[in-house]
């Protein structure tokens, strides 16, 4: 058995912020919610123990940003703990999370989501409450997730859904593209379709800073709310493991908890997930880990908001 990490009074820990522990002073409201959706997985997994993985590590984290300088403290964080989806196949989870994170997000500057896998993409931008043509998606994701929809709604094609729902192709940027990780024909229903496409390699090239901000001025131009997908196999392998669908090449940690913080920041971004990470699959915690910064710096974004 793991010991308890040692209390100090001047180490205030992620967990107990999650809990609820605050300045009384503080500054934005953050909403946590978990949608352990992952019956049905075009690679089966245990993406449904996620959120309690987060939540369990975030006592190995501190509550201050030493990038930014702010400190979660002043970030009030309500958990409204896990939607009643575990076992129910996309379809069957859909009305759940999409009411579950619509009220989750009432009176909260942003929500964060907790999956699960990808599918509850779909229903988490139904739940913004605003109508389609006037949201905009953000994914960082190896994967462009537009597979045909025959079989239904799955981790494969939720941005495949959300464009027949009537979601604009110009309204979504997809940033983190691996090579030998799609088809010709996917990538061209996606340039098709108006989509912005930017590739591992290119979001190396120009840097997170240059490319997150350029993908929120353009989507906040043409949307009133904006989703954001953080699919861990964005990361490249060596730093996720847990995540099925992960491949050598991928981005950092540090560069994905630099795109959580610039995410954070934007007033536009109301709700935020963070999807396929296999518990059972990880090496050394790296997946959590890293899953948790993604969380952590999203939160330090909202104390840069204007």
């Amino acid at each position: 058995m793991t010991p308890a990490p040692i209390s100090d009074p001047f180490w205030p820990r992620a967990s107990a912020w999650l809990t609820g522990t605050h300045a009384a002073d503080a500054l934005r409201r953050l909403a946590i919610l978990g949608a352990p959706v992952a019956r049905g997985s075009i690679t089966p997994g245990r993406c449904d123990l996620a959120p309690a993985a987060v939540r369990a590590a975030l006592q190995r984290f501190s509550t201050y940003d030493i990038e930014s300088g702010g400190d979660l403290e002043r970030v009030a964080a309500t958990d409204h703990g896990d939607l009643a989806v575990a076992g129910l196949s996309p379809a069957e989870a859909f009305q759940t999370v999409k009411a579950g994170a619509f009220n989750a997000l009432v009176g909260a500057d942003a929500l964060f989501l907790l999956g699960g896998d990808n599918s509850i993409t779909y229903p988490g931008v139904h739940g913004l409450g605003v109508s389609l043509e006037r949201c905009g998606l953000l994914t960082l994701d190896a994967h462009f997730d537009l597979r045909d929809l025959d079989t239904g709604l799955t981790n494969g094609n939720p941005v495949r859904a959300l464009l027949a729902a009537g979601l604009p192709g110009r309204n979504i940027v997809q940033v983190g593209l691996q090579p030998f990780a799609n088809s010709r024909f996917y990538h061209n229903v996606a340039t098709g379709a108006g989509i912005t496409v930017i590739t591992a390699d290119d979001f190396r090239r120009r840097g997170v800073v240059p490319v997150i901000a350029a993908a929120l001025d353009q989507l906040a131009r043409s949307a009133d709310a904006i989703y954001v997908d953080f699919d861990i196999d964005v990361l490249d392998r060596a730093f996720a493991p847990a995540g099925p669908g992960s491949r050598p090449g991928g981005i950092t940690p540090a560069e994905l908890r630099s795109a959580a913080r610039l995410c954070g920041a934007n007033p536009k971004v109301l709700i935020a997930d963070l999807v396929e990470m296999d518990p059972e699959r990880d090496v050394a915690g790296v997946t959590v880990y890293a899953a948790c910064m993604c969380l952590l710096a999203f939160a330090s974004g909202l104390l840069l908001r204007k």
